[in-house]
């Protein structure tokens, strides 16, 4: 499933300009204008585990439940990345999405749960999908099973609103 990488591979992080353009939307989001992504993305407040301190990072919502209300996250660099590493240590913690802060807890979703996740969101998103399957090392050949295979070991993260803010209200 994975290309030439071991288990213990993740991406490189982006540096330089790739880095900058990786943080514009969340400059977007301090100048006011998060509605404009609607909620395809959202900002996550977390706080970091060994330092204390409040970080935020913009991500793409996977999934969306209106209802409950929750949002499903991919961690396209794997479970070391430092955001999933942070929600593990303190899961209660606050989003935005558009101008509303929510507050959420974050559960950690089951290798079966992320296949389903993925195999239902590649269809509507494939070129994304094929993406962040090639940025992680999978290969994919379109199918569902191969997508479904791929998200099976892509860490997945629900956050599901809270009745009281997170400690990390930013």
């Amino acid at each position: 499933m994975a290309g030439s990488q071991g288990e213990g591979w993740r991406p490189a992080r982006p540096a330089g300009w790739r880095r900058r353009m990786a943080r514009l939307p969340l400059l977007m989001y301090r100048a006011g204008l998060g509605p404009l992504f609607g909620n395809r993305l959202l900002v996550l407040h977390h706080t970091g585990r060994v330092s204390g301190l409040d970080r935020t990072v913009v991500l793409e919502v996977v999934a969306l439940d209106r209802e409950v209300p929750a949002w499903t996250l991919a961690s396209g660099f794997g479970p070391t990345a430092d955001w999933y590493r942070n929600l593990k240590e303190s899961p209660r913690t606050t989003i935005q999405v558009g101008s509303h802060r929510v507050p959420v807890t974050a559960h950690f979703l089951s290798a079966e749960e992320g296949g389903r996740i993925m195999a239902r969101y590649a269809p509507r998103h494939p070129r994304v999908a094929r993406r962040l399957c090639a940025f992680m090392g999978f290969e994919v050949d379109g199918s569902e099973d191969s997508f479904r295979r791929a998200g099976e070991r892509i860490p997945f993260v629900r956050l599901v609103r809270s009745p009281a803010p997170g400690p990390a209200a930013g």
